[in-house]
């Protein structure tokens, strides 16, 4: 085998909003180590999305593929070692997939968030430092090797093409836009149809213009067509109408993304929007936007007394509240505080 080059290789395969949140490691990266090649192991959606950063090259892997595929990707990796794969994903298939990886450094979690085998993976562990945002988490693969993550910098490769195809989906008039993003993959975290057009309509009535957003799913298409039914005026609906490299143009464009907690949130706060994130299921202190949560609605502490018996505070950090009906605890009077918190700090 060829000698240890001067290489690193970070494995995160999914989801977007976790991707987006490699994206400072990534700058960080750069920045500490000129010069070092930097190779990034990647689902597709993942790729289509960050496609075009600087400085990094995507290696694609479906999990449909299996074994088949790990092989193959292996084969399209460069040839010798990596000085250090950087492995921050701890589910079984990633953690087999990254024995495909020739690296001399093996980074992974600490022994806290290690599970399906990860410890048997890697050789080096990042520190281990509870309650800390998903995104520092992230940042702390920099550490092994020296670097400490101070500044958390995105400029997501958003083409010209991009940012024009926004411009024209509606004239700048002055009012300023709710956009709603209102759907996770994980339907446990959506907030409901009847509530989200009650924000709206309170929107609408203060001169917002709004705006609907989300992807192709069946389930964002009734979700949003169950939103536009109840809007007293009607929103713009732009559900589907996107591809993944338009939407970072589209949410940027907002002054304030009502969103669960959901990629579209990170993509958003990485833009540089505000977000009014909606947070039952899951702790916006660990996954909410990482930039400014003052305008988060955030009832996890009311879940976790009512779903597990005890208060957020003494959950294990990262322990997810997915119940039935969850979202319930979220009031149409949360929703519009939250607004309104917004309307008094910008002035708008």
């Amino acid at each position: 085998m060829a000698p240890t080059s001067s290489s690193l290789c970070l494995l995160r395969l999914s989801a977007l909003g976790d991707v987006t949140h490699v994206v400072p490691l990534v700058r960080t990266l750069q920045r500490g180590l000129p010069g070092t090649e930097l190779h990034w192991i990647i689902d597709k959606v993942g790729q289509k999305l960050l496609d075009g950063l600087p400085g990094v090259v995507f290696h694609t892997y479906d999990k449909k593929t299996g074994l088949q595929g790990m092989r193959a990707l292996r084969q399209s990796l460069p040839p010798g070692r990596f000085e250090a794969l950087l492995q921050m994903q701890v589910a079984f298939r990633a953690n087999v997939l990254s024995a495909f990886v020739p690296a001399r450094r093996r980074i992974g979690y600490d022994k806290a968030r290690s599970k399906d085998l990860h410890g048997l993976f890697i050789n080096e562990r990042i520190p281990d430092r509870p309650g800390i945002h998903v995104l520092d988490a992230m940042g702390s693969f920099c550490e092994p090797l020296g670097l400490k993550q101070t500044e958390v910098s995105w400029d997501l490769a958003v083409p010209q093409s991009a940012v024009e195809w926004a411009q024209a989906q509606w004239d700048n008039d002055g009012r300023p836009v709710l956009m709603i993003s209102p759907c996770s993959s994980h339907v446990r975290r959506n907030w409901y149809a009847d509530r989200y057009a009650a924000v709206a309509n309170h929107a609408a009535s203060r001169g917002w213009r709004v705006v609907l957003c989300g992807g192709r799913s069946e389930l964002e298409r009734n979700m949003s067509d169950a939103i536009q039914a109840q809007l007293q005026t009607p929103a713009l609906d732009l559900v589907g109408k996107d591809t993944l490299k338009q939407l970072p143009a589209l949410l940027a464009r907002a002054a304030l993304v009502m969103t669960p907690d959901s990629g579209p949130m990170h993509i958003a706060n990485a833009m540089g929007a505000k977000v009014l994130g909606l947070h039952a299921a899951s702790n916006p202190h660990r996954s909410g936007p990482y930039s400014d949560r003052r305008y988060c609605v955030d009832r996890y502490d009311d879940a976790a007394r009512k779903y597990l018996g005890k208060p957020g505070a003494e959950l294990k950090w990262g322990t997810k509240i997915e119940f039935d009906d969850v979202m319930e605890l979220i009031t149409v009077e949360d929703g519009i505080a939250a607004f309104e918190r917004y309307v008094a700090d910008s002035g708008r």
